[in-house]
């Protein structure tokens, strides 16, 4: 049989990977002078911070800023970029001191302070502070990264690429470009380079970065404040969730990245951000500096019909089920509710978004907005007789129509199989292994094994067969009944899911990290072998299997022509409309977006202020519960107003909303104000924009994001932790005083 040597993050990792490239580019956006009357017309967009000159300046400028662009981007100075780091690959934390602290977001630093965590030391539940250094703890694995610098190389990316080749050629060519460009990349031996694809594979910029590994926890509120309002605040406004964690990082003695040692010291940053304690007010100019993961911004309105009435659905429905069966148990268990924290509000999160999204694009008419924009689109193509492009917008109706069945399957199989049974997701890795036998031998095998045994390690610490078992049966469930039939394998159509849940879950060695190791243990063919007579890994295999024989190649066959077309398209778009302003989709990396403190309506009569404050906690407190509890220290300081140099108007600041165009990956990014100070660090969006990723529309799209004033209430006045405070450097940018 034949496998894809994929592993899961290259599933998802293919769509960007795997495009199909042709010779014709566009040039990069043009450094133009420009003034608009109406600043909603600048709101949106993820900008590259190395091509901020000209017209994101200008933009910037009307908005309120005061910075040039070499203050936000520069190569040659230290300049906010150099401030604003990678977060353990999935959020963005920012230098505030010049003993390397970073700031970042509790839900980011999440798993490492559950992992610190036990019944009888609950730092989720009680907060952690380290009162100096010392006390810092080491979180194995992680990694912040800087970026040195950005170029764009997309001249060298398409050198020897012609329209004579076929599509096969002239991706191996510039493949063949990519690792020639970042393997002759000017870097020191410590920094790594690679080459990433923006606007749909039409521009390509190299990336230099330098990634530190001693990371080491700082501080931490307890949950009560960090997540406060969880799932049933997530997305929504007002909030009043006190959304960050410290750390710091450490590296070796000429301040280069290392391994964790105890001979580390703290890293001494090229910048670091000063901090505001003047406070916000409708109308700031905000920028946020971070790592947004990844939008779609320039999708056809075909493609957003499916995902918004049949792959969201799907999604939304697998999920509702798993966190409500996670959710009983979590209730009644105190174990159980740490082991599963961050697993529940991992499911949740998108949960909730998806939900969010689909309502967004519905109410803004987004589907009807890119359907007005392809029907000008197309009049323009016919007009200007841009034969080239005449096919596409057709193109894309008989490549969605052939894809939904299979996307619909994948998706099944991603949260089913991957996501949300515990168990088939450790079939799953079992299966890699077996597969890198078949493939690469005992040198593969091995070299699996020891990343698999690693990986189980880590997960049954927080596993619960207990609460795994009823997931399974419900999920799997739901996959027999709503996957094409031509995707479901015989195992799961033929049982009843009951019966097969219960027999499987009493034979399988798979729910324990001891059962685990004893099946993994011995020469490739005793492990292959007894692996194959395990229940759970038997019928996860024909679910795999089908998966990467069927569901997976017939997925990327076809996604493969829909990424083709969708190069064409965006820059067919920027041919077409050459006024029209377009940034490039987010891909993980490094961008700028600005906009403004604004609140906005929701709905009819309702108008959201742009400023919560400590007041929205205490009106939302119910005593006992594990979303709205709070702390008698926190009732105090309220009660008796013991805000420090941090209040306004004898009120306290929690969080605040602007018009900045974030994703996840923003999570954590610093809020800047107009002269490069830290006013507050975004950590979500409203519930109302959240389809921003696929529709901004400045009107409901807001981010959400905590007053630094709050973070440094919390540091101070409720956890005593100065020593914090002391580090960092308090500034009066409104009133020209520095303390």
């Amino acid at each position: 049989m034949k496998y894809f040597r994929l592993s899961f993050l290259l599933i998802f990792l293919v769509v960007s990977c795997k495009t199909v490239q042709k010779t014709s580019q566009i040039e990069a956006p043009k450094s133009t002078k420009i003034v608009l009357k109406n600043t909603k017309d600048i709101q949106g967009g993820m900008w590259i911070p190395s091509l901020l000159a000209g017209m994101n300046e200008s933009e910037m400028q009307q908005l309120g800023s005061k910075m040039t662009a070499e203050d936000i981007y520069s190569v040659n100075k230290s300049s906010l970029k150099d401030a604003v780091v990678l977060f353990n690959g999935g959020c963005t934390s920012e230098v505030i001191s010049p003993s390397g602290l970073l700031l970042t977001n509790h839900h980011c630093g999440y798993g490492a302070i559950q992992s610190h965590s036990s019944v009888n030391h609950d730092y989720l539940k009680n907060g952690f502070w380290a009162m100096n250094k010392s006390e810092e703890l080491s979180n194995p694995g992680m990694t912040v990264t800087f970026i040195v610098r950005m170029d764009d190389v997309t001249k060298a990316v398409f050198n020897g690429v012609s329209d004579t080749m076929d599509e096969a050629s002239k991706t191996k060519q510039i493949q063949q470009n990519i690792l020639k460009i970042a393997k002759n990349a000017q870097k020191e031996t410590w920094q790594n380079a690679y080459v990433k694809s923006f606007y749909k594979g039409n521009q390509y910029l190299l990336i230099v970065t330098e990634v530190f590994k001693d990371i080491r926890l700082v501080g931490a509120p307890p949950s009560s404040i960090g997540k406060f309002g969880a799932d049933t605040d997530n997305w929504m406004w007002p909030r009043h969730t006190g959304d960050f964690s410290i750390f710091r990082i450490y590296a070796n003695a000429e301040n280069k990245p290392a391994e964790y040692s105890e001979n580390n010291v703290p890293y001494k940053p090229k910048h670091y951000l000063p901090i505001s304690l003047d406070g916000v007010k409708e109308g700031d100019f905000t920028l946020v500096f971070g790592f947004p993961g990844r939008t779609n911004e320039y999708l056809p309105s075909v493609a957003v019909n499916q995902i918004v009435n049949v792959l969201n659905p799907a999604k939304i429905k697998i999920r509702a089920n798993a966190l409500k069966i996670v959710d009983s148990f979590m209730r009644k268990d105190e174990s159980i509710k740490i082991k599963y924290a961050s697993k529940y509000a991992s499911i949740a999160n998108y949960w909730k978004k998806w939900i969010g999204e689909d309502q967004g694009i519905k109410k803004s008419k987004g589907i009807e907005k890119k359907q007005a924009l392809e029907k000008e689109f197309s009049k323009e193509v016919k007009a200007k007789d841009l034969v080239g492009y005449k096919s596409i917008l057709s193109d894309f109706e008989q490549l969605y129509k052939e894809i939904e069945k299979v996307a619909l399957a994948r998706d099944y199989w991603i949260e089913v199989a991957y996501r949300n049974v515990e168990l088939l997701n450790s079939t799953f890795k079992a299966f890699q292994l077996e597969q890198a036998y078949n493939r690469g031998g005992v040198a593969a095998f091995e070299r699996r094994r020891a990343s698999v045994l690693k990986s189980f390690k880590g997960k049954y610490k927080n596993y619960s067969a207990e609460v795994d078992k009823p997931v399974f049966e419900k999920l799997v469930g739901l996959y027999a009944k709503n996957v094409p039939a031509e995707y479901v394998p015989d195992n799961i159509k033929q049982n009843d899911m009951a019966t097969l849940a219960t027999a499987i879950y009493a034979t399988t060695k798979l729910t324990s990290l001891k059962g685990a190791e004893e099946l993994l243990t011995g020469s490739p063919e005793e492990v292959i072998k007894k692996l194959n007579e395990d229940s759970a890994y038997v019928f996860g295999k024909e679910l795999h299997t089908l998966f990467y024989n069927t569901i997976e190649p017939t997925y990327q066959q076809l996604n493969l022509k829909i990424t083709a077309v969708q190069k064409e398209y965006m820059k067919a778009l920027m041919q077409v409309f050459p006024n029209k302003r377009f940034f490039p989709d987010a891909n993980g990396t490094l961008r700028v977006t600005y906009g403004q403190v604004k609140g906005y309506s929701p709905r009819d009569a309702v108008y959201y202020e742009p400023v919560s404050h400590l007041k929205g906690v205490m009106e939302k407190y119910i005593p006992g519960d594990y979303e709205f509890d709070v702390s008698k220290k926190l009732q105090q300081l309220y009660k008796s107003k013991n805000f420090g140099q941090y209040g306004e108007n004898g009120k306290m600041p929690v969080d605040f909303l602007g018009t900045n165009h974030t994703t996840g990956g923003n999570s954590g990014s610093p809020a800047i104000d107009a002269k490069g100070n830290l006013i507050g660090l975004n950590f979500d969006r409203v519930w109302e924009g959240t389809m921003s990723d696929y529709n901004y529309d400045a009107a409901i799209c807001r981010n959400i994001m905590v007053d630094i004033r709050y973070v440094l209430f919390i540091i101070d006045k409720y956890a005593g932790a100065t020593n914090l405070i002391d580090e960092m450097t308090l500034v009066h940018p409104k009133q020209k005083v520095t303390h």
